[in-house]
């Protein structure tokens, strides 16, 4: 496939699971008019007290995630359905887990959060995500109609080693539901995007959740973004409840990585963990 039309739902999800699957859902349908990909954003289906998050846990696939593999069916579009709290073997601790449905409603691929947003922010948000989630342990790249599409999860944004990864494994598109804070996201969100789009050669898909969430939630920033690999900003969200489109050229990813053929270059064979990195004091 030549080019990709992709379409991000940015909404707020609160404390009501019922209630934000059924408005997520309805967007998920008015996105995929026109769409090959829609996506979501992180915690889709809840954001509230660590309490609430636990108890909407439920399989993947499942109660929580069969809204949009209904959708995906109906509009014969691909949905990755953002993420949701999925039951692990702690239950005080379940995955954070975005979940992909094909255009027959199927699940095609998950991936469980590698990247816990354990911080302190001064002035800011104070969260302890590994408190009431189970990390993941595997990267993964999905095949979405040739196309191959690296997967990940808002805090995974700061870690560069991720996507690298996910780029030398093939991925084209890299896409990430996420629930960037508003504090954090005025300062970090766009440069951080744009870098991962620019040292990968890949388009990059980031779907922002909006809004203040349900109480106890941390405000979102919005902004979603949808950045070529060249890492020039192709779209833009504000901070409200939107649907964000754009057409993506997929030979733009080989053409960028053609042109400054970062991946070919690097030299794993210098650096940690292969190497030790030496600390020269005057």
């Amino acid at each position: 496939m030549a080019a990709l039309k992709v379409a991000l739902v940015q909404y707020e999800a609160r404390d009501d699971v019922a209630d934000n699957l059924a408005r997520a859902s309805a967007m998920a349908r008015e996105a995929a008019a026109g769409a090959d990909l829609v996506i979501l954003p992180e915690y889709v289906q809840y954001r509230g007290s660590a309490d609430g998050f636990r108890a909407s846990a439920a399989p993947v696939p499942g109660s929580t995630t069969a809204p949009f593999a209904a959708v995906a069916a109906e509009r014969a579009a691909w949905i990755l359905a953002g993420s949701h709290a999925e039951m692990s073997g702690d239950p005080r601790r379940p995955y954070n887990t975005a979940a992909l449905f094909n255009r027959s409603g199927a699940l095609a691929a998950t991936y469980r959060k590698l990247h816990l947003f354990d911080v302190s922010v001064d002035d800011g948000p104070s969260d302890n995500e590994s408190a009431r989630v189970t990390p993941g342990d595997r990267a993964v790249v999905a095949d979405v109609d040739g196309a191959l599409v690296g997967l990940s999860i808002c805090y995974d944004l700061r870690f560069p080693e991720l996507f690298r990864a996910l780029a030398h494994a093939g991925a084209q598109v890299l896409a990430l539901p996420a629930v960037f804070t508003e504090r954090t996201g005025r300062d970090h969100w766009e440069p951080l995007v744009r870098a991962r789009a620019i040292e990968s050669g890949a388009w990059f898909l980031a779907c922002g959740a909006s809004g203040a969430g349900g109480p106890g939630a941390i405000p979102a920033w919005g902004h979603s973004m949808i950045v070529d690999p060249w890492g020039r900003v192709v779209a833009e969200a504000g901070m409200d409840e939107t649907i964000l489109r754009a057409e993506m050229d997929l030979d733009l990813s080989a053409r960028a990585r053609r042109q400054i053929p970062a991946l070919a270059n690097v030299r794993p064979d210098a650096l940690p963990p292969h190497r030790s990195v030496e600390l020269v004091r005057p």
